[in-house]
């Protein structure tokens, strides 16, 4: 009878089990997959994994549901980028020329100050065969390139005194991204380039570690800088793209069709988001001035003179033929 009734819990225990599990290349299993940014919940990285999360279950009827882990929960975006290598999370978006470029030296690209014109330049290059070179390269690394995501066009904050000229940036502390193309930046307009992790740059910019930083308008105001940054000057002095990322054994792992819907949302995040951060832009300006922060439009053509050999740094990471390339591309 013991006998009996072992052979009978074996055998429903089985079943479970094969009910509940199952090869994801089946194509009728669910698959939850965690997505790490370090921005807080109305940075364009959390506007974008709201609306990839939104595509993505849509389109696979929700066998496919996006687990969604910002404010650097996960660590910050060094750590979301190893992990995603290892594999204990499944995706994540980071700014390209951040500590990504550390992994992924080309990215490097993105920190040479006035590389791109305009958004239409940008976008030719990014969606073109150089952005897909590019996301390639991720492959080397255990990871699979998506797309690119928007952060945008990089402006300089400060608690000091308004910029116009590249000389009102010398001695100030800027907090850099821990990359080497952004303290060549800084070196070259006379500022202390200061490494310090996004998440937590309010807190060095409120207890005055750093004098300022530099990011996207709508970083600037997502991230509430404006209340311990009084200057902002509108730079545009690069662009940074959000590189998104998967676990390459996890992705190849999905099946066909979960594949596609991946791809096809990442698409059409990107194209909304887009837009989306474009109509922000007014919008943030006024909010800014009205939180009585003073906004200069400075000299462009003097800082893109005072940083023009910045790139001469970086060519032991950045091919010249990229860079010329890109140049080409205007």
């Amino acid at each position: 009878m013991k006998k009996l009734l072992l052979l009978v819990v074996s055998a429903s225990l089985l079943i479970l089990a094969a009910c509940g599990g199952g090869d994801s290349e089946s194509g009728g299993d669910s698959v939850s997959l965690k997505l790490a940014h370090s921005g807080s919940d109305s940075h364009q990285y959390q506007i974008a994994a709201e609306k990839f999360k939104e595509l993505v279950e849509e389109k696979t009827d929700g066998e496919v549901s996006i687990e969604i882990h910002g404010n650097a929960t996960l660590g910050s975006e060094a750590d979301a980028v190893e992990q995603v290598m290892d594999g204990s999370i499944e995706m994540t978006t980071v700014a390209a020329d951040s500590s990504f470029s550390n992994t992924v030296e080309e990215m490097n690209v993105f920190g040479i100050p006035y590389l791109f014109e305009d958004e239409e330049h940008i976008y030719s290059v990014l969606d073109g065969d150089i952005g897909q070179e590019l996301l390639g390269k991720t492959e080397e690394y255990g990871m699979k390139g998506l797309g690119y995501w928007e952060v945008g066009f990089r402006h300089l904050t400060n608690n000091q005194s308004e910029i116009n000229e590249p000389a009102d940036v010398e001695g100030l502390e800027i907090r850099v991204q821990p990359s080497d193309v952004w303290e060549q930046h800084m070196t070259a307009l006379g500022a202390e380039p200061t490494p310090v992790d996004f998440n937590e740059l309010y807190s060095a910019l409120d207890q005055g570690v750093v004098d300022g930083q530099e990011n996207p308008l709508p970083t600037i105001d997502s991230m509430k800088f404006y209340e311990v940054q009084d200057y902002v000057a509108l730079t545009s002095h690069t662009y940074s793209p959000a590189i998104v990322v998967m676990n390459q054994g996890i992705y190849d792992d999905l099946s066909e069709e979960h594949q596609q819907a991946i791809d096809e949302a990442v698409e059409e995040t990107t194209d909304y988001h887009r837009e989306t951060l474009a109509e922000k832009e007014d919008e943030i300006i006024q909010k800014l001035e009205d939180n009585g922060v003073t906004i200069t439009e400075p000299n462009r053509e003097a800082f893109r003179e005072a940083t023009k050999d910045v790139k001469n740094a970086v060519t032991d990471r950045v091919p010249e033929d990229l860079i010329n390339r890109i140049e080409d591309a205007r």
